[in-house]
Parts: structure tokens; sequence; C-alpha cells
């Protein structure tokens, strides 16, 4: 039995993912009464206003609540968190050692998904201990898989998963919503301005996946004093590297105040 702690939306997209996969034998410990009726209704799982009897039921449990609820839940469901079983954490600024203080099992796993897992093409970045077989971990990736890609990493690179590819997707919305509110100020409709928008976005990304570098295609569509190089022109006169670099490590930082904060 999976449990899930917590039934917000990236519980849903896990479900979503796990359910469309074939995965059953889903619990779900979340307080409000229609939620758990939607997730029931929706997805076919079990629901409970426990959080102690989810854990109780399962062996592998994923946390799926917020960084400041964390302390509580874990001493709720502490007594029932036996050796044998797994716990995932999907939460910000959760160190495995945090866990590991306050936990009996040491099946440890720290996640960091994106908000892309809701549309099945998420980004998840794994740390865990060494004390998993290689079919533990198959099943953990399944899971993760089931709504995008997947990697493994040691965990002093979390926080910067986190300023990358957590906070990424705010990131990349503020840059579609200046393009859309620019466009609209040149005589677009907003409605109009925000498909080209995204759809430029859209493409780009699926352009990026096969393969070819960023540099590479900006290089293709960039000709010598044309449309794309005034523009570029101006970013860089901006120092738009220099903007992103310090938005990410700004989240790094503020990363890092929530693990310091447990």
């Amino acid at each position: 039995m999976i449990g899930f702690i917590g039934g917000g939306n990236m519980a849903e997209a896990l479900i979503k993912g796990m359910t469309s996969s074939g995965m059953k034998d889903i619990v779900v410990s979340e307080p409000r009464q229609d939620r758990r009726g939607y997730l029931e209704g929706a997805y076919g799982v079990r629901t409970t206003g426990s959080n102690r009897d989810a854990a109780a039921s399962s062996t592998l449990i994923i946390l799926a609540v917020k960084p400041q609820n964390m302390s509580d839940v874990l001493a709720e469901i502490r007594d029932v968190i036996t050796e044998e079983k797994t716990v995932v954490s999907i939460a910000a600024g959760i160190t495995l050692s945090y866990l590991g203080s306050r936990l009996k099992t040491k099946r440890l796993v720290r996640v960091m998904p994106n908000t892309p897992a809701l549309v099945q093409e998420g980004m998840s970045v794994l740390s865990l201990c060494e004390c998993f077989s290689d079919n533990d971990i198959n099943v953990i990736r399944e899971i993760f898989m089931s709504v995008g890609r997947v990697l493994t990493l040691p965990e002093k690179h979390m926080n910067a998963v986190t300023a990358l590819s957590g906070s990424g997707p705010g990131f990349i919305a503020l840059f579609v919503e200046a393009m859309r509110d620019a466009a609209a100020g040149m005589g677009l409709s907003r409605a109009d301005s925000e498909e080209l928008a995204v759809q430029t976005l859209a493409g780009t990304a699926k352009l990026l996946g096969t393969g070819i570098s960023p540099e590479r295609l900006r290089e293709m569509v960039t000709s010598p004093g044309g449309t794309t190089a005034a523009g570029i022109q101006v970013f860089q006169e901006k120092d738009l590297k220099g903007l992103v670099r310090d938005a990410l490590q700004a989240a790094l930082g503020r990363a890092e105040e929530l693990g310091r904060d447990r």
C-alpha cells in the first residue's frame, strides 16, 4: 500500500500519474471531506481523515505537506513508522537528517518535483541513502516517472535544484507574462498575445528537448542585423544572465533558510 499524507495539488498529480500507469492500492489522508470525496471519485483511491491511519496501513509513505506543517505531521505518525517502511518527502527544505532524527526508519527519500507534474511533464530530483536495493529504487522512480522525468543526485545539490526546477516554472511564467503584456502594448489583443507567447514557449521547449543546445537554437534564430539580434542586444545590455543568476541565487538562499529553520 502506498500512502499519501496530504491530498493537495502535487499529491493529486502523482496520484493521477500513478493510476494512469496502472498503480493501485493507494490511500490518501486529507483533512477536508470535500477533497477526500473528489479524490475518491476521480481516481478510485481510498481516503481517510487520519494521517496516522494512512501511515500505519502503508509500506511506502509520501509526505505531501507544507514544510511548516512537517513537524506536527511527523510527531503524529512517528510511532507507526517502523524500520521497514519507506518515507518519501516532497516538501522543500526538509532534509534527510531532519526526517531521520524524527522517524525510526532509515529508508528515507527526499524529492523535489515541480508543478509541470500536473500535466505529466514534471522534473523530479531524488536524494536517498544507499540502504535501498535496486528494486526499491525502481519502485520510487516509477512513481515519479509517471509524472515526467527523474534524476537522482546527492542531497548537497537539492537547494540548487529547488532554485532551478522547483522555482523555475514561476520564473518562466513571469517571462511569458512580460512578453504577453509587451505585445499587448504593441496593439495585439491580450488573448492573442498570450496564445502567441505560450505556444512560442511550448514549441521552443520541444525543440530544446530534441537535444539541440540553447546556444545553437539561439544562433539559428538570430540573423546578423535582424530582429532577434536587436532584441538580444537589449537583453545583453541589461545583463539578463546576471539577473537570472541573481534570481536563482535568491531562491537558493531561501531554500537554505528553510532548511535551517527546521
